[in-house]
C-alpha cells in the first residue's frame, strides 16, 4: 500500500493514472454514445438494449460504481496536478499571450468539473428519475399470448425528457464543454503514454480534435432530433 500511495503521490504516477482513467472514461463515452444512438432505430431497438443491461442485475450497479470511482479518481488526481503546477509557478506568466497553450488545455479542470456536474444531472434525470419523475413511470408491453410482459420504455423516457427546452439547452451546453475537454484530453493521452513526437503532433491534434467533436455532435443529435420532432413523434405523455 505504501508503494501505491507513493506512486500516486508522485507527479509521474498521478499523470499515468489520470491517463489510464481518462482512457477508460473515453471508451465508456464511445460505448454510451453507441447505445444512445439506438434511439434512431426505434423503440424496440433501444428498449431491447436497455433491457439487456438490466439483465446484468447487481453487476450493472458494480459497473456503475466502478465508473464513478474511475471518474472520481480522474478528477481528484487532475486537480492535485493542477494545484501542484500552480504552486510551482505561483507568479504566473507576465504575458499570457506568450504561452503556447489553447484555452481548452488551460481549462481542463474547469471543463472536467462541468462534465462531472452534467453526469450527476444526467443520472438524476434519466437513471434515478428525480427530475420530472412523472415521465419515468413509462412501460411498454412486449411478446404475445402467455409471454406478454412489461418492460421499462426507455425510448419514451428519453423522448419525453428531451421535450423540455430547459433540458435540451443544458445538454447542448454540456456537450460543447465535453467536446472542448475531450479535444485536449485525447491528445494528452498520447503524450502521457509516450506516443507523441514533434513530427506526428499536428496529425495527432487534428485526429483527436475530430474524434472529440464527432462524439460531442453524436450526443447532441439526440436531444436536438427529439426537440425538432425528427424522432419520437409517436410518443405521447
Amino acid at each position: 500500500m505504501s508503494r501505491l500511495t507513493k506512486f500516486l503521490g508522485s507527479t509521474v504516477g498521478a499523470k499515468f493514472v489520470v491517463a489510464v482513467t481518462g482512457t477508460l472514461l473515453s471508451l465508456f463515452v464511445v460505448g454510451h454514445l453507441a447505445g444512445n444512438l439506438l434511439l434512431f432505430r426505434g423503440r424496440d431497438a433501444m428498449n431491447t438494449y436497455a433491457e439487456s443491461l438490466q439483465h446484468l442485475g447487481a453487476a450493472l450497479w458494480l459497473i456503475r460504481g466502478g465508473l464513478l470511482a474511475v471518474f472520481a479518481t480522474h478528477i481528484v488526481l487532475a486537480i492535485r496536478l493542477k494545484l501542484r503546477n500552480q504552486s510551482a509557478r505561483p507568479a504566473g506568466y507576465a504575458h499570457e499571450a506568450t504561452v503556447q497553450a489553447s484555452w481548452a488545455s488551460r481549462s481542463m479542470v474547469l471543463t472536467g468539473l462541468v462534465v462531472l456536474a452534467f453526469v450527476l444531472m444526467h443520472l438524476a434525470h434519466f437513471t434515478l428519475g428525480w427530475l420530472e419523475p412523472t415521465k419515468y413511470a413509462v412501460h411498454e408491453t412486449v411478446g404475445s399470448g402467455d409471454l406478454l410482459r412489461e418492460r421499462h420504455d426507455v425510448y419514451a423516457m428519453v423522448v419525453l425528457g428531451f421535450r423540455s427546452d430547459l433540458f435540451v439547452a443544458l445538454y447542448v451546453v454540456a456537450m460543447v464543454v465535453l467536446g472542448l475537454h475531450l479535444s485536449h484530453a485525447l491528445q494528452s493521452l498520447f503524450q502521457s503514454f509516450g506516443f507523441r513526437s514533434p513530427s506526428f503532433t499536428p496529425v495527432i491534434e487534428r485526429v483527436c480534435g475530430t474524434v472529440a467533436w464527432v462524439l460531442a455532435a453524436g450526443f447532441l443529435l439526440i436531444p436536438l432530433a427529439v426537440r425538432l420532432d425528427l424522432v419520437g413523434t409517436e410518443v405521447t405523455p
